[in-house]
């Protein structure tokens, strides 16, 4: 069966993320739309497949699969277009809203992204997320050795993450934890000054189900070292693991042991990370090829927006905040 993929904006993530494993699939044929034509052509020179001038013009194809790989600030308004054409599935990148970019989610932006899933619903659209952190090596290995070691239930969560991976360290929270119930956050003294914005350091405690965890989301962490630090503690052990490739720390309290698990060398951190997209996308054709759920749905990247919501609310309001009672998911 071949199946019909379109690809909705085809700038360096389309071309350096997706598009090399998708077109080495032999059962998929393609097709682009992007608001500059000439780089959706580069994109069919290259990959193979066609050109369409408008969304219209896509969705007329009636594809499988289309891919919205637009910048965080234009991906709702593709969104709705695409999803007024109700297509089969619609693969988001992440953040799943962000107007005015990933470093500055806003309250508005989980009420966009809640509308864009009930808009998937009524449609008969099934969403899918990227979220490829859950692919590496390291987050992989930790769930298969909390698994064989009887770790049992998760107590408590602690995170460094530098906002390069705050999205994708939230959703880490989300796969070990569960839905939060309450978040209260505080800004941190350090300020960083971007290219026509400011970012805050940010430090937050919150509840999940019988976790309770910290994280701090901060610009500062020097980007020569590993740009997050999770621990995970459960009532048999805990866990640490750090970056892309780093070595993960194991304390396993029913055999006293401390150990370490170490990646073999052969692949930097930039490896790991292209890699790791390679891995989410099979997982997810696999899915589709089977009839299957997706391995992320869209309702993760809903769930990370939820987290920071609540954060920027508790951080304006100054007072903790119930998550699921004040941004209900659905």
């Amino acid at each position: 069966m071949t199946l019909r993929v379109a690809i909705v904006s085809t700038g360096n993530v389309a071309g350096n993320n997706y598009l090399p494993f998708l077109a080495r699939q032999p059962d998929l044929t393609f097709s682009y739309f992007n608001r500059t034509r000439s780089r959706a052509e580069a994109c069919a020179a290259t990959f193979g497949g066609q050109v369409a001038d408008s969304i219209d013009g896509l969705m007329r194809a009636d594809p499988d699969i289309v891919f919205l790989l637009s910048s965080e600030t234009a991906r709702y308004e593709l969104a709705r277009a695409i999803l007024q054409r109700r297509p089969k599935r619609l693969f988001f990148e992440k953040p799943l809203v962000a107007m005015l970019g990933q470093a500055q989610v806003t309250e508005d932006d989980f009420e966009k992204g809640r509308e864009l899933l009930r808009c998937a619903r009524a449609g008969g659209t099934e969403t899918a997320m990227i979220f490829n952190y859950r692919f590496f090596d390291q987050t992989q290995t930790a769930l298969q050795q909390v698994a064989e070691r009887g770790f049992g239930a998760l107590t408590q969560i602690t995170g460094l993450v530098h906002y390069n991976c705050w999205s994708h360290c939230i959703d880490l929270v989300h796969l070990f934890a569960g839905p939060l119930t309450e978040i209260a956050a505080l800004p941190g003294p350090v300020v960083h000054r971007k290219a026509g914005y400011v970012v805050e350091d940010v430090a937050a405690a919150f509840s999940a189900g019988k976790a309770s965890g910290t994280i701090i989301g901060t610009a500062t962490i020097d980007r020569g070292f590993p740009l997050f630090e999770m621990l995970f503690s459960f009532e048999g052990g805990r866990l640490t693991f750090r970056g892309l490739d780093g070595d993960m720390e194991i304390l396993d309290y029913s055999g006293a042991r401390h150990e370490l698990l170490a990646l073999t060398r052969e692949h930097s951190s930039r490896d790991q990370y292209r890699l790791s997209f390679d891995k989410a996308l099979d997982a997810y054709l696999t899915s589709v090829r089977e009839g299957g759920e997706p391995p992320v749905t869209g309702l993760a990247g809903l769930q990370e927006l939820q987290f920071e919501a609540a954060l920027k609310r508790s951080i304006r309001l100054g007072r903790p905040v119930q998550v699921q009672d004040e941004f209900p998911l659905d």
